[in-house]
């Protein structure tokens, strides 16, 4: 049963009045208290949101304002808009979204699934680099997986990933081999943490030994460093990934807004 939050009026100006210094627009309000929601679980991935017009009385606001907060969590993909069903929660688990953090695309086509290969899982001590990028303590601990993506049987992509340890305690190789759908409906769906939004940096380099036998290129040969830094809700880094991608046959790709 959904909880009642309203916004106080102390809080906020009422619809209409033009924002002082202290205060946020109204709809972003309205937006972070259904944020809120999302972090606390009330509405699952892939559930629907109660309607503009419930989550209007819920809030007290109009549903003009509602709408608009609706609209910028879309845009932020957290929800989801189906013509004539209503507004869900969005979930790494659907075809149009799973692939949101991928930006590698093959020369000659739309990409297409992905067999995954896990060399490692293990639970070890944050190195100091990932510690800190995962704003960790020192001697906390960390999940390291590493594997690789092969597509139309060659493979493209080496993936280190480091993930927070009290976060993914309990996953192993065979719990991420037995899962069919992709690594973040895993996380989302049996761990609890949705990966919200990414930040990478990329540079050329070239493949030393242990990569080039992995992804079976030359040794010195070329290949894109993707470091992808992902957060949860709350703007929490939970995954720092490192990949190396064999670009001979595929190209990253980006939309610039």
């Amino acid at each position: 049963m959904a909880t009642s939050t309203s916004v106080p009026a102390a809080a906020r100006p009422a619809e209409g009045e033009a924002d002082g210094p202290a205060f946020s627009p109204l709809y972003q309000q309205i937006k972070s208290l259904i944020t809120r929601s999302l972090q606390s679980g009330e509405w699952k991935p892939g559930e629907a949101i109660p309607s503009e017009m419930e989550l209007a009385a819920r809030f007290k606001v109009s549903q003009g304002t509602v709408r608009k907060a609706i609209d910028a969590l879309a845009d932020e993909n957290l929800v989801v808009r189906r013509q004539g069903k209503g507004t869900f929660v969005a979930t790494h688990a659907e075809e149009k979204i799973q692939y949101r953090f991928l930006r590698l695309m093959p020369d000659d086509g739309q990409p297409g699934g992905a067999e995954r290969r896990f060399i490692d899982c293990r639970r070890v001590r944050a190195p100091a680099d990932v510690a800190r990028a995962l704003e960790l303590k020192a001697g906390d601990m960390a999940v390291q997986v590493r594997r690789v993506l092969h597509f139309h049987g060659s493979p493209v992509v080496l993936d280190d990933i480091w993930l927070n340890g009290t976060l993914f305690k309990g996953l192993t190789a065979e719990r991420l081999s037995e899962y069919q759908g992709p690594m973040y409906g895993l996380f989302e769906t049996e761990f609890g943490v949705r990966m919200i939004r990414a930040e990478e940096q990329l540079r050329a380099v070239a493949a030393d030994a242990g990569a080039a036998e992995l992804l079976q290129v030359p040794l010195g040969a070329p290949l894109l460093s993707v470091e992808r830094l992902s957060r949860t809700y709350g703007d929490k880094p939970v995954e720092l990934r490192r990949g190396l991608y064999n670009t001979q046959a595929h190209y990253y790709r980006n939309e610039l807004s």
